[in-house]
């Protein structure tokens, strides 16, 4: 009999002590950092836990799936959506969004993901509904704005918050796509020929500015090229003019210098015609009375340098 009891009293006091660490593991609980948990006292919404040591009491409370009250980023698969112009489009989307109440996350909505899915999803075609194709390529911050707000608005009561709203992607059909590539591809090639024509209009302006700085820079060139020429003649012409009049020339010193000048007026392959002078006579009879020393007057036949001599007779 002792044994026996001894026996009973061993497995009694075990189970004692194995009930003890059920009960505290069940009433001991830690709540991490940025989680939240939601306690039922016989069935019913007792507290929200924050992070940290809590104790509950045994097989009265029930803690809940802890839920993460971190920023969370759900990608929705793509969504068909018809927009204003009756053509199919393919709309990727992406929520962020927060818990920020676990009590109505948890009481309210029976599963908040599904359930912001499903919004977005509505809400997606009812806006890209509105639009057509084009303003729905180029108005994706207007989408997601009005999404965000739509979404923002509908979750608040379930505890959630809408933070953002992205479209990741929007397809077009395939035959859409290919005359969107062709317009754009005439688009480029438009404006491609319009820069090519703007930059040979330039090219011809500057060109045409150049030669005519250029036409200006050698007409200048040349008339004061003219004008020094002419000064310079000028100065020339004077300064022979002086020294004639201070050496006081004589009639045959002007004789010599005027017949050396003729020839230069035949100068030139232009010159087809040699006009002789009138005063070439005087100017002859000059020279004439320079080398013979003497003054023969003009006679019958003709006087001057080129009169023959007359024949002497014998005896004379």
């Amino acid at each position: 009999m002792d044994n026996a009891g001894g026996a009973a009293l061993a497995i009694v006091l075990v189970v004692l002590i194995v009930f003890v660490i059920i009960v505290l593991v069940r009433s001991v609980r830690i709540i991490p950092q940025a989680r939240a948990g939601v306690v039922e006292r016989l069935g019913k919404y007792q507290r929200t836990l924050n992070p940290g040591l809590t104790i509950l009491i045994p097989f009265v409370d029930r803690l809940l799936p802890l839920l993460d009250l971190r920023e969370q980023v759900v990608s929705f698969p793509p969504q068909p959506v018809i927009t204003e112009d009756n053509l199919v489009v393919s709309i990727d989307t992406v929520v962020y969004f927060q818990v920020t109440d676990p009590r109505a996350a948890t009481y309210e909505i029976a599963n908040y993901i599904q359930a912001v899915e499903q919004l977005t999803t509505t809400t997606l075609r009812n806006v890209v509904g509105g639009l057509n194709l084009e303003e729905a390529l180029t108005s994706r911050d207007q989408i997601n704005g009005q999404l965000r707000g739509v979404l923002d608005e509908a979750t608040g009561r379930w505890g959630i918050r809408v933070s953002r709203v992205e479209l990741k992607a929007i397809d077009p059909p395939h035959s859409i796509q290919d005359s969107m590539e062709k317009q754009m591809r005439a688009e480029r090639d438009r404006r491609a020929a319009i820069l090519t024509a703007e930059g040979t209009k330039q090219s011809a302006i500057l060109t045409a500015e150049g030669q005519r700085q250029a036409s200006i820079l050698a007409a200048e060139g040349d008339a004061k090229a003219a004008i020094l020429r002419a000064d310079g003649e000028a100065q020339a012409i004077q300064k022979v003019f002086d020294a004639i009049h201070k050496g006081n020339p004589d009639q045959k010193l002007l004789a010599y210098q005027y017949l050396q000048t003729l020839p230069k007026i035949a100068e030139g392959s232009s010159n087809k015609l040699w006009i002789v002078p009138s005063e070439i006579g005087e100017a002859l009879k000059g020279i004439g009375q320079a080398l013979g020393g003497t003054n023969p007057g003009p006679t019958a036949g003709g006087g001057g340098l080129f009169d023959e001599e007359p024949a002497k007779q014998p005896g004379s």
